[in-house]
């Protein structure tokens, strides 16, 4: 019997044993399976796409769709690259160059690389808006971006960071570019890139981030509005020895709120106001604090603009939820080098149904253009909007709106362009005021120089003073 119970122990510890082995080993085999599902494959051109798959550029809707090729005859110490022919700023096929190389399928594991580079020259001098990654067309959850990147007529190597590698560990999103005719008084030019691919330097050094481009900014806000953590700037010292900086996702940070009764924010960087109060949002990156901060001021319950009651025969609409707008080229045109107004619109429940809400921050000016096609008024008597501005405003502060039309030719600066504008001032029967929508009617009848409405195509707003304006419900009628 002894011999019995010797004889089961040994077979029971050496039936644990090779379970133990068993479940490690599995263990090890499912980690490696994972692993497997995402290659860490670093190169994305060298002569010819790696691994790529059979779909995988996808350009820009408004951008020339034939701007990129595979030239065959140029490369970086070879005899092939990526070329990109960035088109005349009057080419019917689109006035730039612009998209993205997405992996067709399973995305890549890049936690062991820390840059993404490559080889380029121009046919010019030239200087390109953009090179990044991390642009997918989905999430675009880790989208990297440098910017105004100059290039020469010889070839070059060109490093973007990458902020924090141990976050892509499924990224699809291989390369993108986006190049205009700014620099070249809208003349073409061509582009080509080489040896283009993910490295381990090992030379850059540990980064520097900020958000809202470092500033400490504050906003008002209304329970249910999101806002965003945006302005987020990355910069490390490059192998050269230079400061070099770049535009990062907010997904690549953590972010807290002082009071998350008040607001809260999730990892893309969206701010919910929940109640009146106010909330400060930070950023760490790497568990370090990033400079710049987003004060929320929640002032309770958003104050929606008076409900358009007009016949909707009666109405041509820009903007507004209660009618159907007609086609818009823009509501923000931003146009430099003089305007500061960036728009943060947003949208707002009223009673069950979606607010849409025109947001202005750092408002000095702002164009509106609905030129294509322009928009014939002759029938309507006025124009009508509705304006919020939810700061304080200073004795004597001022709003314009200028309606623009086109002419007969129906194009900006054509030698017939007409406009009127009419001023509201604070302190005067017509008020501008704050904390308060401001129902603005203008009639047609006053305006004696604006010769033609036949041929409208722009609204402008000026008189800001760098704060906040809210506008709503857009729109001529009779």
């Amino acid at each position: 019997m002894k011999n019995k119970k010797i004889n089961y122990l040994k077979k029971t510890l050496l039936l644990v044993f090779l379970m133990f082995i068993n479940i490690n080993c599995e263990r090890e085999l499912s980690e490696e399976a994972t692993l497997a599902t995402f290659p860490k494959t670093p190169e994305i051109f060298t002569d010819d796409f790696v691994a790529m798959g059979s779909d995988f550029y996808f350009p820009y809707a408004d951008s020339k769709f034939t701007a990129f090729s595979v030239d065959r005859s140029e490369g970086y110490n070879s005899n092939a690259s990526i070329r990109i022919d960035v088109p005349n700023d009057n080419d019917t096929e689109g006035a730039y160059a612009g998209g993205i190389f997405r992996v067709d399928g399973a995305g890549r594991n890049l936690t062991e690389y820390d840059a993404l580079t490559f080889w380029a020259k121009a046919s010019q001098g030239v200087t390109i808006g953009e090179f990044g990654f991390g642009e997918d067309f989905m999430n675009n959850k880790y989208q990297t971006t440098l910017t105004n990147v100059t290039l020469a007529t010889n070839w070059k190597k060109y490093i973007i960071p990458i902020p924090n590698a141990s976050k892509l560990l499924n990224e699809r999103g291989m390369f993108r570019y986006a190049a205009g005719t700014q620099g070249t008084n809208g003349m073409a030019y061509s582009v080509w890139i080489d040896d283009l691919k993910f490295e381990k330097l090992g030379t850059i050094a540990h980064g520097q981030v900020a958000i809202m481009n470092g500033n400490n900014i504050s906003e008002t806000t209304f329970v249910g509005v999101n806002s965003s953590v945006d302005g987020v700037i990355a910069t490390f010292n490059m192998p050269n020895g230079v400061n070099q900086s770049v535009t990062i996702s907010p997904a690549y940070l953590d972010f807290s709120s002082s009071d998350t009764s008040v607001a809260t924010v999730d990892d893309t960087g969206l701010v919910t106001s929940l109640s009146a109060g106010t909330a400060v949002i930070t950023a760490t990156f790497e568990n370090e604090a990033t400079a710049g901060s987003l004060t929320i001021n929640c002032v309770g319950s958003f104050v929606h603009a008076p409900t358009p009651t007009l016949n909707p025969a009666n109405v041509i609409s820009i903007f507004s939820d209660a009618y159907n707008n007609v086609p818009v080229n823009y509501y923000n045109g931003y146009w430099q080098p003089w305007q500061t107004t960036v728009s943060n619109d947003f949208s707002v429940s009223n009673n069950g149904v979606v607010d849409n809400i025109l947001n202005y921050t750092i408002f000095n000016f702002v164009g509106i253009e609905f030129s294509s096609p322009t928009v014939n008024a002759t029938a309507m008597t006025h124009v009508h909007l509705d304006a919020f501005i939810p700061g304080p405003i200073a004795p004597g502060r001022q709003l314009r709106v200028l309606v623009v039309d086109f002419g007969a030719d129906g194009v900006f600066g054509g030698g017939d362009d007409t406009r009127h504008s009419t001023t509201f001032t604070a302190n005067t029967p017509t008020a501008v005021v704050s904390q308060n929508w401001i129902s603005i009617d203008i009639p047609f009848s006053a305006m004696p120089n604006l010769a033609s409405r036949s041929h409208l195509a722009q609204l402008i707003l000026e008189g800001g003073d760098g704060s906040v304006i809210y506008v709503d419900n857009i729109y001529f009628h009779n």
